[in-house]
This record gives structure tokens, C-alpha cells and sequence, in this order.
């Protein structure tokens, strides 16, 4: 991995999360980290933060690379791939980070077959993250190591075999980290209406969500029984929990996440980038 060259197309929160992973697990040198963005003063500072090679030009960025990585927002794809159809290498495995963009899409847009096409999210830039990916069948054994090795720089991955599960999981853990906040959030403002102040309520709201993960993680059952063991009849829990039943807060979970499920769907159907051969023989 260290002599791979691995070229990011995209230079946000989320590349340099990946790269930063890369070597913070010596997964990578800095010399063949690659990253290309429209801003030079980007550049330059990951540039001076990581030492990796900077780039405003993403053919140039790709030219020689073993890996592409396509990190760019969603809205950008289409000019991206039209900028590097026919223009990836041969061999080389490209591994896309953008919500929504199927394997056949960029396939498609960029004449090329070995694809892996993931989903991580936002606590990958701590490298805590869940990532679930899935790889289009021309991609070798080698190169799937090759892709849950770069993944493992950004937290926990799950492989999965059907696409559809990518959509699946965008709505899930990809989105999941906004529902979290929301209900800290809600918690929060909850805990500064009866009186604390916002200070004291963020770190109860916070050490409690903490805890209460790291309880689970620490006692094989399900989360249910665990809801069971704190809610005695008639004691405080069993009310706030009626409440929340009552104003449908599980079903307006589930319904927000089969809307972030459904969008998922629609960016995937939107018109496939099919464009005419550059000339180049490939």
C-alpha cells in the first residue's frame, strides 16, 4: 500500500480525513498522496499539513495513479467525469465517496470498469466512522483488500454484495449522525427550558449519549431490553417514553428515514453521463 499512488479528486473534509488516516496508520507515504481541488490555496494547506502532492488539474492528478478516489459533492460529478473519461488508467481501482452515484454511472461517465463504490459517514473524519461499500465485478480480490485497507482509515467497514444496500445505508448510518444531533439538540434546548445552563446541558446530553453507547457495546443484548431495564412502572422513564410513543416518535423516525432512503433512489436515477470516446484508443 505504502508505494501505491493514490490520487483524491476532491480535496474536503472527507479526503483529508482519508489521507490523514492513511497515515496516521503508516497505510501510505505522503509522497504518493495525491490531491486535486479548485483551489491552490487548498492545496496548500494539505500540502503543509500532510505533505501530499497538490493538484488544481485532475487529469494530471490521476496520470500516473493506482488508485482514484472521488470525493467531490455530489452537484460536481458530472463535470468531473466528463473531465476524466478515458483518462484513469487501466488498472487502476477507482473508489467513489459521493451519495447517490451508482457503479453504472460512473462506469459510464468515466469508461471505466473497476469500481468500489462506498458510503461512510460524518464520524470518519475521526476515524470512527461505518463505511458499507460494494465493488462492481471487475474488480479483483487484490484490489477489494486494496479498497477495505484505505476504508479502515476512516473507522469500521461493512462489504456488502447488492448495491442496493448503499442506498440503504446513506439513509441509515450516512445520514444517521444528523438524527443524533438533531435529538441531542433537542435535548439540550429541553435542558436549558427547565433551567440549566446550556454548558451544564451540553456535557449531561453528551455524556449520556456516550455512555449509553458504550453501555451497549459492553452487554450482549438488544437494545429493547436494555430500554426495559431503565424504565420502572410508573417512575419517570415510563412517562417520558409514553409521551414520546404517544406523539409518534418512532414512527417519525422510520418515515424520515425512508424519505433519506427514497432521495438516495432518486439521485441514483438521475440521467446516466454517457460520453462520446475522447480519442484516446480506451
Amino acid at each position: 500500500m505504502t508505494k501505491q499512488k493514490i490520487a483524491f479528486i476532491g480535496s474536503g473534509a472527507m479526503a483529508e480525513a482519508m489521507i490523514a488516516g492513511l497515515l496516521r496508520q503508516k497505510l501510505a507515504d505522503s509522497e504518493n498522496l495525491l490531491a486535486s481541488g479548485p483551489r491552490p490555496e487548498r492545496g496548500q494547506v494539505l500540502h503543509e499539513k500532510y505533505g501530499v502532492q497538490p493538484f488544481t488539474d485532475n487529469s494530471a492528478a490521476v496520470a500516473d495513479a493506482n488508485v482514484v478516489v472521488l470525493s467531490v459533492k455530489p452537484q460536481r460529478l458530472r463535470s468531473v467525469l466528463e473531465e476524466l473519461q478515458g483518462r484513469i488508467p487501466a488498472d487502476a481501482l477507482v473508489l467513489s465517496i459521493i451519495a447517490g452515484a451508482t457503479i453504472e454511472k460512473i462506469g459510464a461517465g468515466l469508461g471505466h470498469d473497476m469500481i468500489v463504490r462506498t458510503m461512510p459517514n460524518t464520524p470518519a473524519r475521526i476515524g470512527e466512522g461505518i463505511t458499507v461499500w460494494v465493488a462492481s465485478d471487475a474488480v479483483s480480490e487484490s484490489q477489494k483488500e486494496q479498497a477495505r485497507q484505505i476504508l479502515s482509515a476512516l473507522g469500521e467497514d461493512v462489504f456488502v454484495e447488492d448495491e442496493g444496500y448503499l442506498d440503504m445505508a446513506t439513509a441509515l448510518s450516512g445520514t444517521g449522525p444528523a438524527y443524533v444531533f438533531m435529538f441531542m439538540e433537542a435535548m439540550i434546548d429541553a435542558g436549558v427550558h427547565m433551567g440549566f445552563s446550556r454548558r451544564i446541558a451540553e456535557k449531561l446530553v453528551v455524556q449520556t449519549m456516550r455512555g449509553s453507547v458504550d453501555f451497549y457495546d459492553q452487554n450482549n443484548v438488544h437494545v429493547a431490553a436494555l430500554r426495559n431495564q431503565v424504565t420502572s412502572p410508573g417512575g419517570t422513564s415510563a412517562e417520558a417514553l409514553y409521551y414520546l410513543e404517544k406523539a409518534g416518535f418512532r414512527t417519525a423516525v422510520s418515515r424520515a428515514i425512508w424519505a433519506a432512503y427514497q432521495r438516495s433512489l432518486e439521485l441514483g436515477r438521475e440521467k446516466t453521463v454517457h460520453i462520446p470516446d475522447a480519442g484516446n484508443g480506451r
